[in-house]
This record gives C-alpha cells, sequence and structure tokens, in this order.
C-alpha cells in the first residue's frame, strides 16, 4: 500500500512539473530551450565541428569526439529538436550543419534578456 501511495505522489509531482513550465511565457520556455540544448560539452563539440567544416557527416564526428555513435546521434537529435542543427538521412548516411538563422535568434534573445537584466539593475547589490 505505501509503495502505491509513493507512486502516486511522484506522478503527482513529475505533474506539477509539468504544468508548472506552462505558467511561464512562451518566449521565456524557448530561451530556456535553446539553453537546455546547449548545456552538454558534447554538443558545443559537435557544433563546432560543424562550423569548422560547414557540413559533416556523422560518422565524422565520432571518428573526433571519445563518443560512441549512438551517444554522438542522440546529441544530434538534442541539437536538432532544438533547432540549431539542421540534417538529412540519406541511406546510412547522415549530413548535418548549422542553422545559423536559428542561432542569430537565441543570440538576439539572449542580448535582450541580459540587457533587461542588466538595465534593471544598474547598482550590483553586492
Amino acid at each position: 500500500m505505501e509503495r502505491n501511495l509513493f507512486i502516486v505522489y511522484l506522478r503527482y509531482k513529475i505533474n506539477m512539473a509539468i504544468h508548472k513550465k506552462d505558467e511561464f511565457k512562451i518566449k521565456e520556455q524557448d530561451l530556456a530551450n535553446l539553453a537546455k540544448a546547449l548545456s552538454h560539452p558534447a554538443r558545443i563539440a559537435i557544433l563546432k565541428l560543424l562550423a569548422e567544416k560547414n557540413e559533416c557527416i556523422c560518422g565524422q564526428i565520432v571518428e573526433v569526439l571519445p563518443l560512441a555513435q549512438s551517444t554522438v546521434s542522440q546529441h544530434l537529435k538534442e541539437l536538432k529538436a532544438a533547432g540549431l542543427v539542421e540534417g538529412t538521412i540519406d541511406g546510412p548516411r547522415s549530413c548535418y550543419c548549422i542553422n545559423w538563422k536559428a542561432f542569430e535568434k537565441f543570440k538576439s534573445e539572449f542580448d535582450s534578456l541580459f540587457d533587461s537584466l542588466k538595465a534593471k539593475n544598474q547598482k550590483a547589490c553586492c
């Protein structure tokens, strides 16, 4: 019986967390999603490789990074889901490149956030 109550409690907490996210503005959610997509060092390394080559096949990324092919694919999937990377799959080959329009939007939104925060707090509290 205790286990069932615990499971119900966990479901409630998870459900509350999901719905709490909806309380924030879409712009805030989008910015957080983009930041989350960049929150792993492997994804930063992948983006650097893509920028360097301007186009890359997944196998080439795997050769450079100390990660398994499946792990690299998962990171590419996250970057693609966030819109930061575009890609095509042609049989066993996958080709990815940076979505520069999405990056410009991301940079603009972060710059706007930082400028807004700075303007609201010209005097440092510490």
